[in-house]
């Protein structure tokens, strides 16, 4: 298979295994080309790209563009703080205003869950979820599975675990899809009070022992407390998080192995991650920041060259 089986990537739970694999042997080509001294290819020459973001981010935003200029895109930026959105103007409205100026792909994020589902079913542009919510954030999970492989090979048998705030990440929702299809297995871990219900049935395991769950794992993907979609209080305080669930050197030093510490980012350093476990020489956190703009790369050129 040379292409993908969808025009959009809108949740890894849409993708195929084909799809997944054809995105990180792709990216791996875009990763040799960004690291040469003229990093730019012609590849999406004539092609307009608008970002919309209805939600504030940066290392996503940042990777996205400079994905969409190395490959030689037309790039709009759009920050719904700005915007017609504040007047009351709907998102199919936005989007149909932006498409008339001949867009042919939306990357999105959007602060409502299936967002980008919505508008896949009503616009022809190609669309890229880029976090709709709680629920998926795939080029998330496809660069957290590519830093992984670079560093473990096939992710087939390796053990995976995610701890921290799995009730309110669309990170881990993505990674847990991705990291099933690619025939890993996978421990969620944090307080009972952030893991949602039910979630078992997607065929993960739940520890709420972090000692544990370091000791079992080949790669520790750690999570932030995302206190801004925390409408009650999960935990006693920040404190007790860190003393019962924190990656700190103490816990490192008294596993029998060594394992693969990553964070998707921002950092509450302190927190769920001390700052000498994140920047310790088992931590691939700028290596997953790297590699985000090959995979974006990969994804973006792929859904250009689909031919339906």
């Amino acid at each position: 298979m040379s292409q993908l089986s969808s025009k959009h990537v809108i949740g890894i739970e849409h993708l195929t295994l084909d799809d997944i694999q054809l995105i990180l042997n792709t990216a791996t080509q875009f990763k040799e080309i960004i690291n040469r001294p003229i990093k730019k290819v012609p590849t999406l020459r004539d092609i307009t790209i608008a970002n919309l973001f209805f939600e504030n981010s940066t290392r996503t935003r940042i990777s996205f563009e400079l994905a969409q200029k190395r490959l030689s895109a037309d790039v709009i930026n759009f920050s719904s703080s700005s915007s017609s959105v504040k007047k009351g103007e709907t998102l199919l409205d936005t989007v149909n205003n932006i498409l008339s100026m001949k867009v042919d792909m939306i990357v999105m994020r959007h602060p409502s869950p299936g967002a980008a589902h919505y508008l896949s079913d009503r616009i022809d542009a190609h669309i890229v979820n880029a976090g709709d919510g709680t629920h998926e954030h795939p080029t998330q999970a496809l660069l957290d599975a590519y830093s992984m492989q670079e560093k473990l090979g096939s992710l087939k048998g390796k053990k995976i675990a995610i701890i921290g705030d799995i009730m309110h990440s669309r990170v881990a929702l993505s990674n847990i899809f991705c990291l099933k299809k690619l025939g890993a297995e996978v421990t969620l871990c944090g307080p009972p009070t952030l893991i949602p219900k039910h979630i078992q049935s997607l065929g993960v395991n739940i520890s709420h022992h972090v000692e544990e769950t370091l000791q079992w794992c080949d790669v520790a993907n750690i999570l932030r407390i995302q206190l801004e979609r925390q409408n009650t209080k999960y935990f006693p305080s920040l404190r007790e998080y860190a003393l019962y669930y924190g990656v700190n050197r103490q816990r490192l030093d008294k596993l029998s192995k060594e394992i693969v510490i990553m964070h998707p980012g921002p950092i509450n350093r302190g927190v769920e991650i001390t700052s000498d476990v994140a920047d310790s020489e088992h931590s691939i956190i700028l290596d997953q920041v790297e590699n985000g703009v090959a995979i974006r790369m990969a994804v973006m050129y792929l859904l250009v060259n689909k031919t339906d």
